[in-house]
């Protein structure tokens, strides 16, 4: 009997000591479980989508708009670039867009102030007066910044909370921070002298004569072209593609196509569409400010024309004659003048065979000028003083400070190779000018040179 108690109190005793050990080892199980858990919880995870953190409502998205035109969200506007522009009153940065211009509507800025989120302050809405007809025309936004704010990105919205902003919206950086009313000392400038060209559309494949307008500008001492760019031919994208590394050309990609149905003409009663000649009104202007602060003058013309000195061998000696002239100017008319290449230079000089098979025309062959009809409309292009300039058209500045000066067509004029303007004219009617064969030793192989690295010429061809 005393064994079999025995025997029951270590039996009971195991079972006691077993129900501690397994409470102890459940213990330890939920709390391992619990940690694993709260681990797992804090840890980023590597694989798969990675959730963006939610910020601050004070803090700005650190998405910043990589496009060159930029819908607007909640409008049937565009949004292109923004830059500081203080030299009017009342106004601290200038947003350019394109506008639908019966859909015209209140808008708010917002700035980005060194990450921080500001308050919103109303946009004054600016359409440019020249829009030909077209339903979208340039237009500009007005901003103020407000008070103890470092603005780096601004962004437009249609109600004046920030809280309707909508998410994940792209923000405009700001251009120009050093614009002011006073103007930069020119030796500070980056460039003496920037081509805008705009637009390249529909395939454009003129390739030599890319080349030479190209080559041609960089001997009368121009040091940056900016080239918009819709679409172009494949031999001339090879071209460009050149001149774009070595740092010549600047191409902005333009896809005015994607966003609007852009017209190839310059009225909308003849042409129709959204927008004029693929928005070339507001690629001048945003090029206009895109070369405030680098550059001394910037030249406004069409590929196939080339503002040309006939009484100084580059662009720098004849500004440097012009401007002590006309010290107050900032906007210089260059006449056009067209040389119809349905003519040809009679000896055959310049029709050499190593770009008989480069696509495109030869302008040294087209030494033959039409007059200019002075009893119409004559039109101009334009060499201006770019923080002298506030808008612009294609062919007059429509709102600048200083003033405009006409520049005599014996001081300087446009050669212009293109199908004739006045076509009734005889060729003993039209005008010969060999301006361009005086600088046919250095620019003929140029040309060559760069035809040859776009592989568009043979290496037999001449050097």
């Amino acid at each position: 009997m005393f064994g079999l108690r025995l025997a029951l109190r270590v039996v009971c005793s195991w079972m006691d000591k077993a129900k501690e050990i397994k409470g102890k080892l459940f213990f330890l199980f939920l709390t391992a479980f619990v940690f694993l858990l709260c681990l797992a919880a804090s840890t980023p995870r590597t694989l798969g989508s990675v959730p963006q953190p939610r910020q601050a409502s004070d803090a700005c998205p650190s998405r910043t708009s990589s496009q060159t035109i930029t819908p607007l969200n909640g409008t049937k506007h565009l949004l292109v670039s923004a830059y500081m522009d203080r030299r009017e009153a009342g106004s601290d940065v200038r947003i350019i867009g394109i506008f639908k211009r019966d859909s015209i509507q209140p808008l708010h800025c917002v700035f980005c102030c060194a990450g921080q989120l500001s308050t919103t302050t109303p946009g004054t809405i600016l359409q440019h007066s020249d829009h030909f007809g077209f339903p979208y025309a340039t237009t500009d936004v007005m901003c103020r910044i407000p008070q103890n704010c470092n603005a780096t990105h601004v962004d437009l919205l249609t109600q004046p909370s920030s809280s309707a902003r909508p998410p994940h919206r792209s923000w405009l950086p700001i251009g120009n921070h050093k614009t002011n009313e006073k103007e930069e000392e020119p030796e500070k400038l980056r460039f003496n002298f920037t081509v805008c060209i705009s637009n390249l559309f529909g395939g454009y494949n003129n390739v030599l004569q890319f080349a030479q307008t190209l080559e041609m500008y960089r001997l009368l001492g121009v040091n940056r072209v900016v080239i918009y760019n819709t679409s172009c031919g494949p031999d001339l994208d090879r071209l460009l593609q050149g001149y774009i590394q070595e740092g010549f050309v600047e191409a902005v990609p333009w896809p005015i196509d994607r966003h609007l149905n852009p017209s190839r003409g310059w009225l909308f009663s003849q042409s129709g569409g959204d927008v004029h000649y693929f928005g070339q009104l507001t690629t001048l202007n945003e090029c206009v400010y895109r070369s405030m602060e680098r550059s001394r003058y910037v030249l406004l013309n069409d590929i196939d024309e080339i503002i040309t000195p006939y009484r100084h061998d580059t662009l720098n000696a004849l500004m440097d004659a012009l401007q002590p002239q006309q010290p107050n100017t900032g906007v210089f008319l260059i006449e056009n003048h067209i040389f119809p290449k349905k003519h040809f230079e009679p000896s055959g000089r310049f029709h050499l065979p190593q770009w008989n098979g480069v696509p495109g025309v030869n302008i040294l062959e087209h030494i033959y000028r039409e007059e200019p009809d002075r009893a119409s409309y004559h039109p101009h292009k334009m060499i201006v003083q770019p923080r002298m300039v506030v808008w612009t058209s294609v062919h007059e500045v429509l709102k600048n400070y200083g003033q405009r000066f006409k520049v005599p067509m014996d001081v300087c004029r446009i050669v212009h190779v293109r199908n004739p303007l006045r076509g009734s004219l005889t060729l003993e009617q039209l005008k010969e000018d060999k301006r361009l064969w005086d600088f046919q030793e250095k620019l003929i192989p140029r040309v060559d040179q760069a035809l040859r690295r776009a592989g568009l010429l043979s290496t037999e061809g001449r050097s």
